[in-house]
């Protein structure tokens, strides 16, 4: 028997920005069936009422399921498959190869900085599809979309990463991402801001880009730098997806340390000029500290570190790196090269900042979260709660609409995604069930392991993946895990809907 829910009475958002409406919208199947007013009186012929599941939706919104755009989450969706931390708040596909780092294509036993992002022993896939296969067994909750990284495919098949690949290695490069895209990933992101790829001039990428748009695929861009540089930065990362004709993602945009603040109303003209000439969007979480490995250039005793995880010294994680200073008795850098290998979250934009890119029409929300760190950055559990509760209904930064349209229509659009982002009829059956007087993110810097509030349920494919009234322990909430490999289709631009 089909599997059919009936969602009624809710306030339905639609994904497309456009403004919401109270009625009900039917599943069937792993697709939406039907959206409209008093469904339960104009079901199709193949359900009766007795088979159908009825959930009053009074007082809730219904909405398209959220898109994380920017995630780590390669090897997460693997070895723990329930996905608590995203099925939880509403995250129903995630993207995943972001900062140049993928799983595939590249086998190791151990894996290197900043490989190590995504776990030191996950490097085990020659390739998409048996990377695919791996998804298909583990069965997520959610689905996935993959992106190609340069730097994974610098350590596949370039010998000395301090320099720009060689013309050889650069075609081997190119052949690796070319069965890549065939076996249907969404595109190649890149991390020039890590010392494994910095070497690599505009040109290499350039190369590797256009590889991707012989495909219809995308580029997604960890600048080579969020910092003082930040102008030339997104001039490269623009002239590159120009030149290869491919369009352009800005990773987690913000201008990073205390020198930089304010200077997004110098970027974000040039992100809206740049766009003027070729397809352009960025992704933005919503909190002033970002998330990486240890690095000394980052350390500059003026902003706090706090670390989330380290090889040597385990025992320092969630301790600030002042605090260590000061009970070592050395200086911040002294400290960070002590704790390495390891991770941190850096405190290193402006409030005001973090605000104009959330606001801006360009922005998608990603989390940009790590799931491997002991320690995590909150918004591995709270970022989409958090944009709804901090910057909807606390500040007013936009519409509930608008909010929505960020985490879920846009970023299909950009992504390609088919039939996803949107309730629309015959479209995949990737919807939440939320709160907009409750929604919240709990999950702090103290405490960053922790279920978000007002995301009441979640389908994946039609299918109840996430329960918040499932029961008492997180892991009961989640239901089926009807999760799936996404792969990129035919091309379009980013100015069209998703097919």
């Amino acid at each position: 028997m089909t599997r059919a829910t009936l969602l009624e009475n809710g306030l339905v958002i639609d994904g497309t920005g456009a403004g919401g409406w109270i009625g009900d919208v039917l599943l069937e199947g792993d697709r939406i069936a039907a959206l409209g007013k008093a469904l339960r009186h104009q079901l199709p012929e193949s359900l009766r009422l007795e088979e159908v599941s009825c959930v009053d939706c009074s007082g809730l919104a219904i909405t398209p399921g959220f898109i994380d755009v920017h995630t780590h989450d390669d090897a997460i969706v693997l070895n723990h498959p329930d996905m608590l931390p995203k099925i939880s708040q509403g995250i129903t596909t995630v993207i995943t190869g972001n900062c140049g780092i993928s799983l595939a294509p590249f086998v190791v036993k151990k894996s290197e900085p900043p490989l190590n992002l995504l776990g030191a022993d996950s490097f085990r896939f020659d390739s998409v599809e048996s990377y695919e296969r791996a998804v298909a067994a583990a069965q997520p909750a959610v689905n996935v979309a993959v992106l190609i990284g340069h730097t994974t495919l610098r350590f596949a098949c370039v010998g000395d990463l301090t320099h720009a690949a060689s013309a050889s290695e650069l075609d081997a490069m190119c052949a690796l991402l070319t069965h890549c895209m065939e076996d249907g990933a969404a595109g190649l992101s890149s991390g020039l801001f890590y010392e494994q790829a910095f070497a690599a001039p505009t040109e290499e990428v350039v190369r590797l880009a256009q590889v991707v748009s012989r495909f219809g695929g995308v580029y997604s861009t960890h600048l080579r730098s969020e910092m003082q540089a930040i102008i030339e930065a997104l001039h490269e990362a623009g002239d590159t997806a120009f030149l290869a004709g491919v369009p352009l993602i800005i990773s987690h945009h913000k201008c990073a340390g205390p020198a930089n603040w304010g200077r997004t109303q110098e970027t974000l003209p040039l992100i809206e000029s740049l766009a003027i000439r070729q397809p352009v969007a960025m992704d933005v979480y919503p909190y002033v500290a970002g998330s990486t490995v240890l690095r000394e250039d980052l350390v500059d005793g003026v902003i706090d570190v706090l670390v989330s995880w380290s090889t040597p010294h385990p025992e320092m994680t969630g301790r600030t790196l002042a605090s260590i200073a000061t009970e070592w008795g050395v200086d911040q850098k002294v400290v960070c090269r002590r704790l390495q290998p390891g991770g941190a979250c850096y405190f290193q934009m402006h409030e005001d900042d973090v605000k104009r890119v959330i606001a801006h029409p360009l922005s998608m929300i990603g989390s940009d979260g790590l799931p491997h760190d002991q320690h995590p950055h909150p918004r591995l559990w709270g970022a989409f709660p958090r944009v709804l509760a901090r910057y909807w209904r606390d500040q007013q930064l936009f519409s509930l609409e608008t909010a929505i349209y960020k985490m879920t229509g846009m970023s299909a659009r950009n992504f390609r995604l088919h039939q996803r982002g949107q309730l629309q009829v015959g479209w995949h059956a990737d919807v939440v069930v939320l709160d907009p007087a409750r929604v919240r993110d709990v999950a702090t810097y103290e405490e960053p392991i922790a279920l978000s509030e007002g995301i009441e349920k979640v389908f994946v494919n039609g299918a109840l993946a996430y329960s918040a009234d499932a029961g008492d322990t997180g892991e009961a909430r989640v239901q089926a895990r009807a999760g799936r490999l996404l792969k990129r289709l035919a091309p379009h631009t980013l100015g069209e809907p998703a097919l």
